[in-house]
């Protein structure tokens, strides 16, 4: 059977005009058309298209771009993820412009040239079939791609990579990286994928519990070690029996602890304390910091011979201003949970707000990400998030703009490489460039054409250390 061919909406209030367009888009689109505002709403309601070309001035007033806006408006509220095409006349550039920023794809001028319109209609087919599926992966799924974790830049897919390999293992695990990373959700992934799912996951923080209360909490207590013990108390530890404890910011655990963790490591075996009984305990134990532990090595504040026995196994999380397009991706999935937890389903982001989302350079990782978007959320006044919702208008950059705009090119050059396989040609028609730029860019970054195929074979990120 043929594939069926994409709808596609032609408003314009020229007859012969849409006559014209639809003879020209005939054989790649099933092309469905409207003369004025109404028309145009209930057309995409029954055809439901992906893309839409728009003319704004529509009647009844034909001479304003009012009813062309109105109806852009509306039929981004119908569905956000509609790619809008404006079509302007040599005088309405500011018009086009303002209609971009509230929300429209692009725009073309008048009279269209067919080499330039069928580009980009097919840019816009294929943008708009990527977020569609990703949108309906995540109705499919229910929950994130990989047990909570969400990535598809190289650097997460090695980290993906590694937790398969390390779950199914009982080594200690070191988790690195920057605060607002994911360690947390990493050691809930390597648990999960354990044979020990079964059993307790428990999560301690190190730097929130007071030193006094550390090795009670860790250990646990008998009844009348000290005042207040007024009952036998197992610790965290013990509580993770048959699982796996989680000691995240390890490095503040104080020395005279780490000797008693040490020996709990080597034995398996506890004391709690004001006890004399040796209790056996089969917990794996999974720690993370993102302090530099050779530094408090060097300098006395951390055992060298505790570091080694918990990083038998060491874990490496890239930041997020390392993982390219993961920022479109990790937004999006964002934006649309929170968008339906507060109410607003369907919300999208401004062009605005996209570019202020690939310039900021995110000190604060995936955590500062999600509380922006949880921000702009409760602060858009409507379907669609603008930068200066995100307060990233007002945000400073970590990075010079010249350099956060390199580094932007640099990410979609290798994305699209990767996308394509190595592909010069197919790559630099996604980006929308020519194959001399292309190239040009390649050379400027010391980009090979073979990087499109590094990911068939991730490299795990993660590195052994002597036991």
């Amino acid at each position: 059977m043929p594939r069926s061919k994409p709808s596609l909406l032609i408003v314009d209030d020229d007859d012969e005009i849409r006559t014209q367009m639809r003879w020209a888009l005939a054989a790649d689109y099933e092309v469905v058309s409207a003369g004025d505002r109404a028309g145009a709403i209930e057309s995409f309601r029954r055809a439901r298209p992906a893309v839409v070309l728009l003319d704004l001035g529509l009647p009844p007033h034909p001479g304003t771009p009012d009813e062309g806006l109105a109806a852009l408006s509306e039929l981004l509220a119908i569905d956000g993820l509609a790619k809008v095409v404006i079509i302007s006349g040599q005088g309405e550039k500011a018009v086009a412009l303002q209609a971009i920023a509230a929300g429209a794809y692009d725009f073309l001028g008048k009279p269209l040239d067919p080499g330039e319109l069928k580009p980009l209609l097919k840019r816009c087919f294929h943008v708009a079939g990527l977020e569609r599926e990703f949108r309906e992966m995540q109705e499919r799924m229910r929950e994130p791609a990989f047990e909570g974790l969400l990535g598809a830049s190289d650097p997460m897919q090695s980290v993906f990579s590694a937790i398969r390999k390390v779950a199914a293992t009982e080594a200690p695990v070191l988790i690195l990286g920057e605060s607002g990373t994911g360690k947390e959700m990493t050691a809930r992934a390597l648990h999960h994928r354990s044979d020990r799912q079964a059993g307790p996951f428990v999560a301690i923080n190190c730097s929130a519990i007071p030193e006094t209360l550390m090795e009670s909490e860790l250990f646990g207590h008998e009844k009348g070690s000290f005042t207040g013990a007024h009952a036998q108390r197992k610790g965290r530890i013990e509580g993770a029996g048959g699982g796996t404890l989680f000691l995240d910011e390890i490095g503040e655990i104080p020395p005279p602890l780490q000797v008693k963790l040490l020996r709990f490591l080597q034995e398996r075996c506890i004391e709690r304390v004001g006890g004399r009984q040796e209790i056996p305990v089969d917990t794996r134990v999974i720690a993370a910091t993102n302090a530099d532990l050779r530094k408090k090595m060097a300098g006395g504040a951390f055992r060298e011979d505790l570091y080694y026995r918990l990083a038998v196994v060491q874990m490496v999380l890239p930041p997020l201003r390392e993982r390219g397009s993961d920022v479109d991706l990790l937004a999006n999935a964002f934006l649309q949970r929170l968008g339906s937890e507060h109410g607003k389903p369907g919300i999208s982001f401004a062009p605005d707000a996209v570019r202020a989302l690939r310039l900021h350079g995110w000190p604060g990782n995936v955590r500062e990400l999600q509380n922006r978007v949880n921000r702009a959320v409760i602060m858009s006044g409507g379907k669609r998030v603008t930068a200066a919702d995100l307060d990233l208008e007002q945000a400073g950059s970590s990075v010079p703009l010249r350099e956060a705009r390199e580094a932007l090119e640099q990410g979609m050059v290798r994305e699209a490489l990767r996308r394509h396989s190595g592909k010069i040609t197919a790559a630099a028609a996604d980006l929308g460039i020519s194959r001399p730029t292309f190239y040009e860019l390649m050379e400027k970054f010391g980009i090979q054409k073979t990087e499109g195929l590094e990911r068939l074979n991730p490299q795990p990120s993660y590195s052994h250390s002597p036991s």
